[in-house]
């Protein structure tokens, strides 16, 4: 029997979960170190971007790390949420399977979920895994007495699939996913609002810390890899892909005399 979902405690649940996805942004900030950044990046693409300056340099290392992290972080958010939305309404819970986040009935159906953040999400070996681990848990379910209709889906929390028949699993997105999940079509709007909160309070926050790491590392890398104003792009390349790493690793400048 499902139950109507009540807007009052997803608010609640997305406003005391929201915290936790700034808090863990901000840390992965403060914990993060110049030189395994620039050891996972392409020292070649930012020459081939003609970037001639050590804060430029950063900040395209900085914003490119923080985005694929605050991926990754929101779309545990998001998956906690469509988890919680589901059990409220379906009785839905966390699939104890490889690679099933979700697993519920509804109108006579069993349906096992696998949930990610947008539609475009996986390369053909990872779509290969989760069509394994779909098809894995349908014969643990059958091997086990389910006699319902077992319907595999690929539930991505934003976007939209022109195709949603893939053969053995469904691909819904956005206002298809959320409505699977909860019965209520308009969800996938309701939600956006108290993604705000304290939103602009925690935002200062890390901007703050930001531009704190963003000022250190261009002094630390100017330091290591800038010879007469100029970046040296040789000096780079080898610290990041050389046969032999260098023993030293980064220097830091000397601190300024307080006079």
């Amino acid at each position: 029997m499902a139950r109507k979902l009540s807007m009052a405690e997803v608010r609640d649940f997305v406003e005391e979960h929201i915290v936790v996805f700034h808090q863990k942004r901000l840390d992965k900030l403060k914990n993060l170190k110049l030189s395994d950044v620039l050891k996972r990046k392409n020292p070649y693409l930012f020459k081939a971007k003609n970037i001639l300056t050590a804060q430029d340099l950063i900040k395209s290392l900085l914003d490119a790390y923080l985005s694929s992290q605050e991926e990754t972080i929101f779309g545990d958010f998001l998956e906690s949420l469509a988890i919680f939305v589901n059990k409220r309404v379906y009785a839905g819970r966390k699939s104890s399977a490889d690679g099933i986040d979700l697993d519920f009935e509804k109108d006579g159906v069993r349906y096992i979920v696998s949930v990610k953040s947008g539609p475009n999400w996986g390369n053909s070996s990872q779509i290969r895994k989760m069509r394994e681990d779909f098809n894995k848990a349908k014969r643990i379910l059958r091997t086990g007495g389910q006699k319902q209709e077992i319907v595999a889906i690929n539930g991505c929390c934003y976007g939209r699939s022109r195709k949603t028949d893939f053969g053995d699993y469904f691909k819904y997105c956005g206002q298809s996913f959320w409505e699977l999940i909860s019965g209520d079509e308009n969800l996938y709007l309701e939600i956006i609002e108290p993604l705000g909160h304290k939103a602009k309070q925690r935002n200062e926050e890390f901007q703050e810390r930001y531009a704190e790491i963003l000022n250190e590392f261009s002094l630390v890398f100017a330091y290591n890899f800038c010879v007469d104003g100029k970046i040296d792009w040789d000096a780079l390349v080898k610290f990041s892909s050389a046969k032999e790493p260098s023993g030293t690793g980064l220097l830091r400048p000397p601190k300024r005399s307080q006079s």
